[in-house]
């Protein structure tokens, strides 16, 4: 595509461009808030120039989402969408409603290289990164969607954010713009595999965000066999970048460890878990494995979230077992879209 993707443009860009086109200043600030706001054509900003929303859309195209498939859980509210990009490629977003207010979880990458075996994101492999406006889009129509301001963001979809690093900069710029979505970086929070250059150049970044790190085994054996990104970046490096990364950003880790019956929820596994996190300002979320067909993972029982979940509180790892949600409607990211591809666009059971 020739014309450029206008909702990736800060304030600052899309000034200088409409600048450079003969324009005022109040007519970028006034673009601006249309396309911040989630604007999907040129035609519904009203309060512009015909003239210059037709040079517009000759210049430029706005990436929206378009809802392909909605689910709405029975049991808690939650709603997880299959989004249509404009290439026809398809993303999943999650909306999430807790007692401070409702946090989205958006995709940054359609697929993902990670090939993480637990995950059904990037069982198929990666076709291509998401621009930042596609990012913003799942914010925005979240919002607008179910009529709630959502108030924190989870990067935590498909995809591997830092190997998307420098359009996920951008967004994160963007959606906390207070002429766009307005929210604050301490209110956004990013997960990795472990991609460790990613960790160092997000830390000199230093944006007050919360890292999230997907650790799920505290053996370098165990998580190289669930996680192909550890066979690059082993556990200590890993966590040297960590500990680099809250040297200079002062911010808490938190620590996202899958629970799977007989693999990673062994004694010997909370203990060494304990000593590998020790110095580190953390906090360990246990998660319930979620089952992909491609393996044969069980998740632990409530007993075993116990005893690991108390084992790491009594050895000084704060630790807490996350909050299932939208069960019912197979809410984690990766299941929906596969799904759908591989029924060929026909699967319509559970639909709202």
């Amino acid at each position: 595509m020739d014309k450029k993707d206008i909702r990736s443009l800060s304030r600052a860009e899309l000034e200088a461009e409409l600048l450079s086109l003969g324009e005022k200043r109040f007519r970028a600030a006034q673009v601006y808030k249309w396309v911040a706001g989630g604007a999907e054509s040129f035609d519904e900003m009203t309060n512009i120039p015909k003239a210059l929303r037709d040079r517009l859309e000759e210049l430029y195209f706005i990436p929206t989402v378009k809802i392909v498939r909605k689910l709405v859980s029975g049991i808690d509210e939650t709603v997880k969408y299959l989004y249509e990009l404009y290439d026809g490629e398809h993303i999943e977003s999650v909306v999430m409603k807790y007692n401070h207010g409702y946090t989205v979880c958006i995709s940054t990458q359609v697929g993902c290289r990670m090939g993480c075996s637990f995950c059904a994101s990037g069982q198929n492999g990666l076709f291509r990164n998401l621009l930042p406006s596609e990012m913003l889009a799942q914010v925005v129509k979240a919002g607008t969607d179910n009529g709630v301001r959502i108030s924190n963001v989870v990067l935590m979809g498909m995809g591997e954010p830092l190997d998307n690093f420098d359009n996920v900069k951008k967004f994160l710029q963007l959606v906390s713009d207070e002429e766009g979505p307005g929210i604050g970086y301490r209110h956004i929070s990013l997960s990795t595999s472990g991609v460790v250059p990613g960790i160092y150049k997000l830390g000199e970044l230093n944006y007050p965000i919360t890292l999230s790190i997907s650790l799920h085994a505290p053996f370098d054996d165990i998580r190289s066999e669930m996680m192909k990104v550890n066979r690059r970046w082993n556990i200590d490096e890993l966590l040297h970048a960590c500990r680099d990364y809250q040297k200079i950003t002062g911010r808490r880790i938190s620590f996202e460890y899958a629970m799977i019956r007989g693999k990673n929820d062994t004694e010997a596994c909370a203990k060494r878990l304990a000593e590998i996190l020790k110095g580190i300002m953390c906090h360990v979320n246990l998660i319930p494995v979620n089952p992909v067909k491609e393996n044969d993972y069980v998740k632990s029982d409530g007993k075993a979230l116990k005893q690991f979940a108390d084992k790491l509180n009594s050895l000084g790892i704060n630790t807490t077992v996350r909050r299932t949600l939208g069960s019912d409607i197979e809410a984690s990211c990766g299941q929906l879209r596969r799904k759908f591809e591989n029924k060929g666009g026909e699967e319509n059971e559970g639909l709202q």
